[in-house]
């Protein structure tokens, strides 16, 4: 029991720091680590992660399943995205989605989220090995959205959680609730989540935590005159201190995108002697052909590594 609390307390600890906002490697909030499943926390897509994860009020292609689930009503026909993340301390997770519209106002949405932690040696009290264990955790959402009328639309995500350590594993049941205002031609848009919102129905150990409820606020714009998409996002979780997004997208160079973008919990993760000067920031590019889109990200995260996403999308 002590060695499986141990394990688990540490990678709730490094996903914290890793996916948890602002409370990164050298100022981590009262409350980190407290949540179970914090592998819910690691946004999703290279393209919107290349701008810094600045999505919430953009919203506007297959990853909206994960930042705002009323996005999903404005894709046209089928969508799907597959998403491969190599990820900080070997972690290794993928995302995939699908949605589809079921009438001019209503479409409906799957996605599946994943996250392995690789291999752990496995020892006695004395010390002596005893071989190795894995850990992984899943999650897999059924996604509603509406259009309310030509500029509001409203969504929401159910969650069934799984989580797996050695021999022993948790689950949970959690929602996310969403708005988004897009004006004419959505040159202004914007967006407000509840995310997971629910409870741990069984954990690793004797006790339940909380799940990570994060409040997501978020903008954008296409400004006039100007061949660019401009997002931000205010990040507000329950058990950390606030993250603030932005991002842009160059839109000129179409087929070929260019993506920035700065996240504020950056600079946290660098320990007090690093010389790192663009942990936070982020950079990516994508190239459609016809109706597809290859997206790349990289995310520079100082002490504790680099990251780096490919996401496939599309409509068929």
């Amino acid at each position: 029991m002590i060695r499986r609390l141990y394990y688990s307390a540490i990678i709730a600890l490094c996903l914290s720091i890793a996916a948890s906002g602002p409370a990164g490697a050298r100022s981590i909030g009262s409350k980190a680590g407290t949540s179970a499943f914090p592998f819910l926390k690691i946004n999703v897509g290279a393209r919107s992660c290349a701008m810094g994860g600045a999505f919430t009020g953009l919203a506007d292609d297959e990853s909206a399943l994960y930042y705002n689930p009323a996005g999903i009503v404005l894709l046209e026909g089928k969508r799907f995205v597959l998403e491969y993340l190599n990820y900080f301390a070997d972690l290794q997770s993928g995302f995939i989605g699908f949605s589809k519209p079921v009438s001019p106002k209503v479409a409906i949405g799957f996605s599946l989220d994943y996250l392995n932690y690789g291999d752990f040696v496995n020892t006695d009290i004395n010390g002596n090995n005893l071989g190795t264990f894995g850990g992984s955790d899943l999650m897999f959402a059924g996604t509603f959205a509406m259009k309310l009328n030509d500029q509001f639309s409203a969504g929401g995500s159910a969650k069934l959680i799984y989580e797996k350590l050695e021999k022993y594993s948790a689950t949970g049941l959690a929602m996310d609730l969403s708005a988004l205002y897009a004006s004419d031609r959505n040159r202004y848009m914007a967006g407000i989540l509840v995310q997971n919102l629910g409870f741990q129905m069984s954990g690793l150990g004797s006790e339940k935590d909380p799940l990570p409820l994060t409040l997501r606020i978020g903008g954008a714009v296409k400004p006039r005159g100007l061949p660019l998409k401009v997002a931000a996002d205010l990040i507000i979780p329950v058990d950390n201190r606030i993250d603030i997004a932005v991002g842009a997208e160059l839109l000129s160079l179409k087929p070929l995108f260019i993506r920035a973008g700065w996240n504020s919990f950056g600079s946290n993760y660098r320990s007090s002697n690093s010389t790192d000067k663009l942990a936070g920031f982020a950079l990516g590019v994508g190239f459609e052909y016809r109706n597809m889109q290859l997206s790349y990200s990289y995310s520079p995260a100082a002490d504790l590594g680099n990251s780096h996403r490919i996401t496939l999308s599309g409509g068929f």
